[in-house]
């Protein structure tokens, strides 16, 4: 492997001397910016054979560096050659600073402006314009070659009935008109895949876990639209022009900068987090005048409507039932003494999931953790030359979720396995604390996610502790899994929380090498009544599955906290127990026993 990548990296920059260029930057990114990679675009695996979902490289002529953030340093160095690539801090020392220390000043830094955002190209050029000069390229030298490049696996257009969707789409489109004729814009561009797909109420499998469909797309003030995706994609045309109506045309992607020139003149919304650096190129090229502003998809569609809340519910009941049925074999196996490895645990929890006709996908590759592997709250069993396998008297994390017609799941849950430690006990119920904190939290309209995210931690910090990453994130309706712009987190989001968003609640604690805990499920914004003079938001929960009472130190819990944990669980006994039978419905009856003092 190693004189592979070597001879990789050694034909890049055979191509920075061809191409008089003194580096070239190569991010996981791909041109669409989306959470997940589909295999042919996978550059940075190509390059380094670094498999994170997250992080960079640098070439240049003489030598390479290769960037990761903190969940990924020691995984970069079992991937990637020492010998062939510096390690680098994505966030302390990103490429661009490493760059500017590496090079002279007039150095020429090519890059691919695809597969970078339109804010950090608008950035890169106003702080380093007087160290060096940015060139975009025509052509990604990885693309030039990637000899052995996997073909892209795209998918027919699946048409999403209003059945599911609950709104049409020429309905969407004519509330998007609406807003772009008032603030004097004539076209949006939009590159999101999820707002290209519930826009039009389509979807594909063209990425892993993500029902989406390569594409882009412009949609015009007066309603009509440009769906850039190859025209053969769609099975039936005249069954997709009448679920889309009118006004849609569907043009070849290949005509994209063709269409962009006969913007000129016109005002065009353009977001720069969301949307590549070649769009913010292509519109300033064709004298577009350019306005900068958040999709205009991201707010209607993280506002699920009555249909789309139903949905989610419905599905949340079924995924209920699979993890009901998996959690009832865990404990059986347990007990007979069968201490399966992750993987073999992971592939039945999802065997489980599949019994439901209508699962379309998982929502991202679960996260299957025994004992100390848990400590890494994205430790992923697939990168591991051997899984863990489960051992008596410790915890067991499990991160999983579906994506279906009605609706995506996520849900975290913490197995005890054997007899778990008091210490352990201490730490889970804490989180748990943590957990009922936040989800039966009241607070008025106009509250952002930063402003709520103590109540998760405020048990954890009181006797010292913390968690490394966000406690809520938006999920969408069969479409991703981690939906903005809504978030629960430490760091500001300006976002307020609004009726129909659906978000996780997951607090957590981890212990290097000893054990992690994650309790989560989604929930549901809505309006709550109250007997003062404000209707307040709070949350209501999706997931319905037990949380496990044995990890509990109940001397800990206070009695609203005790009373909310058995309703919680009469409730999920109620909707569950008509889905399951037999092993799994006694195994439900048990694990949902009101405790008390």
């Amino acid at each position: 492997m190693l004189e592979l990548i070597s001879s990789r990296v050694a034909a890049i920059q055979a191509w920075l001397r061809s191409n008089d260029l003194d580096a070239f930057i190569v991010p996981h990114e791909d041109e669409y910016l989306g959470e997940y990679i589909p295999a042919h675009n996978e550059r940075l695996h190509w390059l380094t054979g670094f498999t994170g979902s997250a992080g960079a490289a640098v070439i240049t002529p003489d030598k390479a560096a290769i960037f990761v953030d903190g969940r990924y340093t020691v995984q970069v160095q079992k991937q990637v050659s020492g010998e062939l690539f510096e390690y680098c801090h994505l966030i302390e020392t990103p490429p661009l600073q490493w760059i500017e220390k590496s090079l002279t000043v007039g150095a020429r830094v090519g890059f691919d402006p695809r597969m970078h955002r339109g804010n950090w190209y608008a950035n890169a050029v106003e702080l380093y314009q007087a160290k060096f000069d940015l060139i975009p390229v025509d052509q990604n030298p990885v693309d030039l070659h990637w000899s052995d490049r996997p073909e892209a696996q795209l998918t027919s257009v699946s048409l999403l009935s209003e059945a599911y969707t609950g709104e049409s789409s020429q309905n969407k489109r004519g509330k998007l008109a609406t807003s772009l004729t008032e603030n004097n814009i004539d076209a949006a561009v939009l590159t999101e895949l999820d707002s290209i797909c519930w826009l039009f109420n389509i979807r594909g499998l063209d990425v892993s876990r993500l029902p989406v469909l390569l594409s882009h797309a412009i949609v015009n003030s007066d309603g009509s639209a440009q769906l850039f995706i190859d025209d053969a994609r769609i099975e039936d045309r005249a069954e997709f022009d009448s679920h889309v109506g009118n006004g849609v045309t569907v043009q070849s992607p290949d005509s994209l900068e063709s269409v962009i020139a006969q913007l000129s003149g016109k005002t065009v919304s353009f977001d720069p987090s969301t949307s590549n650096a070649w769009f913010k190129i292509a519109l300033e090229k064709n004298q577009v005048k350019i306005k900068e502003q958040a999709d205009p998809c991201l707010m209607p569609k993280a506002c699920k409507n009555p249909v789309e809340i139903e949905g989610m519910k419905h599905s949340h009941r079924r995924d209920g039932a699979a993890m009901v049925k998996f959690l009832s074999w865990l404990d059986n196996e347990v007990d007979a003494g069968r201490l399966h490895d992750e993987a073999i645990v992971s592939d039945q929890l999802e065997a489980f999931r599949r019994e439901d006709p209508s699962l379309v996908d998982l929502s991202f590759d679960t996260i299957s953790a025994a004992g100390g592997n848990a400590a890494m709250c994205h430790y992923n069993h697939l990168n591991q030359k051997q899984p863990g396998k489960l051992t008596q008297d410790t915890l067991y994390l499990v991160d999983s979720g579906g994506q279906y017609p009605d609706g995506t799941t996520d849900i975290t849950r913490t197995i005890a396995i054997g007899n778990t430690s008091e210490e352990m006990k201490h730490q889970f119920t804490l989180v748990l604390k943590g957990y009922i904190g936040l989800a039966t939290a009241l607070f008025p309209k106009g509250t952002c996610g930063h402003q709520l995210d103590i109540l998760a931690r405020q048990h954890l910090w009181a006797n010292g502790f913390d968690y490394d990453h966000g406690t809520g994130h938006g999920v969408g309706h069969f479409l991703s899994v981690h939906e903005g712009p809504q978030r629960i987190a430490k760091v500001v989001n300006n976002v307020a929380l609004a009726a129909g968003m659906v978000l996780s609640n997951e607090p957590g604690y981890y212990r290097a090498d000893a054990f992690g805990i994650r309790i989560e499920n989604l929930e549901l914004v809505v309006e709550k009544p109250t007997t003062g003079d404000l209707t307040m938001l709070g949350f209501e929960p999706l997931t319905r599955c037990p949380i496990d009472v044995r990890n509990i130190n109940i001397s800990l819990l206070t009695d609203t906290e005790i009373q909310w944990l058995n309703q919680y669980h009469q409730l999920v006994e109620k909707e569950i127990s008509p889905l399951v039978s037999g092993d799994a419905l006694t195994w439900l009856k048990s694990a949902c026993t009101a405790i008390a003092r």
